[in-house]
């Protein structure tokens, strides 16, 4: 049987890293946020619907994340029919990599997981934290990032203590060393297997 394990985490949490971790260990992760970026790219299942019914969110033959943005801005109703168009496509794209890995551990990525019900399907969940000023401090690091900026994805984002309270399992991702360690470990305890 595999263990489906849900990954998430505030943005500046550690999330991609800690993905990362667990690939370098042999583990299978899909992204979500890599899986949406392919459906709007040329090509990408998600333009010619999008395209149906916001024609000038297509630009050289993608989805504009800046167009969207902006439209969503203007009218919070776009959001619900963008995400009525591309819910259903990230959802087959994620059974069709779970058909292709029958590993004892597949990592599913998810950053907007408990905001979007995904912990319902999942065996378990791990959350990835930190203190909110290293938080901060990391989000504000980042090239034409502001506070404000920062502020208006925080809003959006269930609190981290809601977070940690829902997790299963909960690693701080303060020290790379210690986070690879706590990954090793909670593969071995997931799968019965020891890592290294």
């Amino acid at each position: 049987m595999t263990h489906l394990l849900g990954l998430t985490g505030s943005i500046g949490m550690g999330k991609s890293t800690t993905a990362q971790m667990f690939r370098d260990e042999g583990v299978p992760v899909w992204d979500a946020d890599a899986t949406v970026h392919q459906l709007y790219d040329q090509g990408g299942a998600a333009v010619p619907a999008v395209g149906q019914h916001f024609p000038e969110a297509i630009v050289d033959g993608a989805v504009s994340r800046a167009v969207l943005k902006r439209l969503i801005t203007a009218d919070p109703n776009v959001l619900k029919q963008i995400e009525s168009i591309v819910h259903p496509l990230v959802a087959a794209d994620r059974q069709r990599f779970l058909q292709t890995h029958d590993d004892p551990l597949v990592v599913f990525d998810i950053p907007l997981l408990f905001e979007t019900g995904a912990d319902d399907w999942l065996t378990s969940v791990l959350v990835v934290t930190v203190p909110a000023d290293v938080q901060k401090a990391r989000v504000l690091a980042r090239p034409n990032m502001t506070v404000a900026q920062f502020d208006a994805m925080m809003a959006k984002q269930m609190p981290d203590a809601e977070k940690r309270d829902r997790a299963d399992h909960i690693i701080e991702t303060l020290d790379l060393d210690d986070t690879r360690t706590a990954v090793r470990k909670l593969i071995s305890e997931l799968t019965g297997v020891a890592h290294a």
